[in-house]
């Protein structure tokens, strides 16, 4: 059964959706914004293990796909790892519209997800999404040494060979972000770049700005 874009739209009418690429800070505000006006905040990463105990192989492979150790997860052809990333987002994109209908029933939600344009037109008005993007080049390092991270920073330094996974993680990154970082850029949808004199509290206010956050308060 398929739902109609316009009735998503309204059933998700009080979420408010941080998307864009990796590294362009989606989590830090996020977080920020939840934080200052007391919204409900949504995780994607956090809900992972969740989905994927209610998934199945054969509706949901990529959620389902099994690595024996790091050498397997990070050292793929960068094209078959970029699809897999792709295949295993869109994977889990319905349980998170899912999840996000029932939990924004009765309250304003604050959404960090991974979103590409074609979807953020199906499920959101411009008005309620906010790309925060970065250069998809050398963005690995940044990924890892962020706090909330850690795990993810022990996996790829288990692999035998942690440079050039770290390598092949970037080249897969930016292999599967390029064409979309170029076409938000294009798109007529609100975008923030992050550069290296961004500041957290600069691109706050563009986003609260944008969300009409500051008028409603």
């Amino acid at each position: 059964m398929e739902i109609k874009d316009n009735v998503l739209k309204q059933c998700l009418k009080n979420v408010y959706f941080i998307t864009g690429t990796p590294c362009g800070g989606k989590t830090t505000i996020s977080r920020a914004l939840s934080k200052k006006y007391g919204f409900a905040l949504y995780d994607v990463d956090e809900k992972f293990s969740i989905h994927k105990s209610l998934s199945n192989s054969i509706d949901q492979p990529a959620m389902n796909k099994e690595f024996a150790d790091a050498d397997e997860f990070f050292l793929r052809p960068y094209k078959e790892y970029g699809k897999w990333l792709v295949d295993n987002t869109r994977e889990q994109l319905d349980f998170i519209i899912t999840d996000l209908i029932s939990l924004s029933k009765n309250q304003i939600v604050i959404c960090d997800l991974h979103l590409s344009l074609d979807e953020a037109m199906r499920i959101t008005d411009p008005a309620h999404i906010v790309f925060l993007i970065k250069k998809p080049a050398n963005i690995i390092d940044d990924y890892c040494n962020r706090q909330d991270h850690d795990d993810f920073n022990a996996f790829i330094n288990s692999a035998s060979n942690p440079n050039l996974a770290k390598a092949n993680c970037d080249k897969t990154l930016e292999f599967t972000n390029k064409q979309k970082y170029e076409s938000i850029k294009k798109s007529s949808y609100f975008w923030v770049e992050r550069g290296s004199n961004s500041t957290v509290e600069e691109t706050l206010c563009m986003v609260e700005n944008h969300f009409g956050f500051k008028k409603a308060t």
